[in-house]
């Protein structure tokens, strides 16, 4: 069987709730289709949620690897297109706050997913969830993981697919949350992204 690197984050900024992580581990340690899931939660952290990723990478070679991200606002499932090498947003958990700020100095501007987005959107909608390509992940730790693990997989030779899907709020969140968002059941998030994985097949 295939293994399947799936990564999610921690809570963040003003969410006290990450539904990447409860899908996390839940898929943890399960097989979907072809693919033994191997969940990572990261850190919100400029400098090292990359220095996971890649360790998590290079130690146990997956054959695909998926992250997940939390899009609050967002009321689709939003497989991402491309990532950017720029680091900018709000502080992390660290406190860190990065302008303008590079990723990999002598990287390209850009990495395309390598993940059969369009497939993955379109089993998606079949299955009755609003689904859509995105075409920026932000320049916040989003992308910045989505950016570190192609340039890794490229510089290494390494040929797996591999790219980042952003997810909206949970419910469970949604109602902590003073801000008014999008909202999804865990239950539907879980199935969504096991169907996203049936599609690397």
């Amino acid at each position: 069987m295939k293994k399947l690197l799936l990564t999610g984050f921690e809570p963040f900024l003003d969410f006290p709730i990450n539904p990447t992580e409860k899908i996390v581990n839940a898929l943890d340690g399960k097989a979907v289709g072809n693919y033994e899931i191997m969940g990572h939660l990261l850190p919100v952290d400029f400098n090292l949620a990359p220095k996971k990723i890649a360790e998590e990478v290079m130690e146990k070679k997956p054959d695909a690897v998926i992250s997940l991200g939390l899009a609050a606002g967002r009321a689709a499932i939003t497989p991402e297109r491309i990532a950017i090498n720029c680091q900018d947003g709000e502080p992390d958990n660290s406190g860190v706050a990065p302008e303008d700020k590079l990723i990999e100095e002598n990287g390209p501007d850009g990495y395309f997913s390598t993940l059969p987005i369009r497939r993955m959107v379109n089993r998606l909608k079949e299955a009755g969830y609003p689904s859509a390509i995105s075409n920026s992940a932000g320049t916040y730790l989003c992308n910045n993981v989505m950016y570190s693990v192609l340039h890794l997989l490229r510089s290494s030779n390494i040929e797996v697919p591999a790219g980042f899907v952003h997810i909206p709020a949970s419910h469970e969140l949604a109602a902590a949350s003073k801000k008014s968002m999008a909202s999804w059941s865990d239950p539907d998030l879980l199935e969504a992204i096991t169907l996203i994985i049936k599609e690397l097949d």
